[in-house]
């Protein structure tokens, strides 16, 4: 475990250094004025990125777990599944116990004087706001392909290196497009991240004991 901690020092630490931030700001900030200072910054051109690029946290984590259970190590692709699956129930089972109000729904509440900066064929959600699952998925999934991917890059330093660099920059933007979008406050993406990552170590350290296992080392269709 220390070793892959080591090896993915960059990431994890870019992600304490990413919940620190929205830690301070959600403690010196107001709810209401804290969202709209991050969701402020509109263009088509952002528009049109963050619409589309939010749904790779719907489909392309599937895409990943298929692959690594068909190509790839059968153990990496349970590693993979368990993690975005632990990850998934946690936030569903928050989302269900606090039963949180979506910004739309809570400025028109408490803020109604307010006209949130909505984007054109977004459908809205009104309610399930906390965590946000999205930004749960973004980190859980970042995370496994950088512990996956740094166990074959450990002869390569400076490839390792970019590959958590461009993992985090991908799983921070993702969590980015839902308060971008208006679908979610700091405080959600920020335990999106916690819940992703901490759910993601959980699975590791589970599975990390058998690698050296037949069966998690045994691969279907890849050849050997």
């Amino acid at each position: 475990m220390k070793d892959l901690f080591k090896q993915n020092a960059i990431f994890i630490t870019l992600s304490l250094m990413l919940m620190i931030a929205l830690g301070l700001a959600l403690l010196g900030f107001e709810k209401g004025e804290l969202h709209l200072l991050l969701c402020d910054r509109h263009s088509p051109a952002r528009d049109i990125f963050y619409r589309y690029y939010t749904h790779v946290a719907e489909w392309f984590p599937y895409i990943v777990c298929v692959s690594l259970l068909l190509f790839s190590r059968i153990g990496d692709g349970a590693f993979a599944s368990a993690a975005m699956l632990g990850s998934a129930l946690t936030t569903q089972l928050f989302k269900h116990i606090f039963v949180a109000p979506r910004p739309l729904t809570w400025f028109a509440e408490y803020m109604p004087h307010i006209q949130l900066p909505l984007v054109e064929d977004v459908t809205m959600n009104h309610w399930f706001s906390f965590p946000s699952g999205h930004t749960t998925s973004f980190f859980s999934l970042a995370f496994v392909l950088c512990i996956i991917a740094t166990r074959k890059l450990t002869e390569k330093p400076f490839g390792s290196v970019v590959i958590q660099l461009l993992l985090f920059a991908a799983a921070a933007l993702g969590g980015y497009s839902r308060i971008y979008l208006c679908q979610h406050f700091a405080l959600d993406v920020f335990a999106g991240v916690v819940v992703g990552v901490g759910i993601t170590i959980i699975c590791l350290a589970i599975f990390n004991r058998y690698t050296d296992k037949k069966w998690y080392n045994y691969r279907l269709l890849a050849k050997k």
